[in-house]
């Protein structure tokens, strides 16, 4: 049985530890790993925001299910904007790029080390900033409408 509130914020915490090392990464010129880091985060931002509705899939890209529940949902058009905000962002750091940061690109036998630069790294971290921010702010705008609608 899923316990909401202890699965947002256990996801969220997840985020911001990823994001946490993701920073330290940057910092050691590790562009891979912040990148790998970064995308972790994003991942269980999303996440956090699925757990709000009670669901929290075994994805590595939740931008496909808060799709849906964009469009399925009632929701106050606040909390519309923030998630087709995030969903751009979400695509940019989902399934894809958790598979080059762990395996590189198999098609060419380009090692995940040689994939990343600063300046993606950076990118990256641009992002996870960002969605980071969105999750946290759409997770207590949530429970306030909920609140609201009873």
């Amino acid at each position: 049985m899923l316990n909401t509130p202890d699965e947002v914020s256990y996801r969220l915490a997840l985020a911001k530890g990823f994001l946490a090392e993701a920073e330290q990464d940057l910092t050691l010129e590790r562009w891979r790993s912040c990148v790998d880091n970064a995308q972790l985060s994003v991942e269980n931002a999303g996440k956090s925001v699925l757990a709000s509705f009670g669901v929290v899939p075994r994805t590595h890209d939740p931008a496909q299910q808060i799709a849906v529940l964009m469009n399925r949902e009632t929701l106050p058009e606040n909390v519309k904007t923030v998630l087709a905000e995030m969903l751009p962002d979400l695509l940019t750091l989902g399934q894809a790029e958790h598979f080059l940061t762990d395996y590189g690109d198999e098609s060419t036998y380009t090692l995940p080390w040689d994939l990343f630069s600063a300046e993606s790294a950076e990118d990256a971290l641009a992002v996870t900033r960002r969605v980071y921010k969105q999750a946290t702010q759409l997770v207590i705008a949530l429970q306030e409408w909920r609140k609201q609608s009873k």
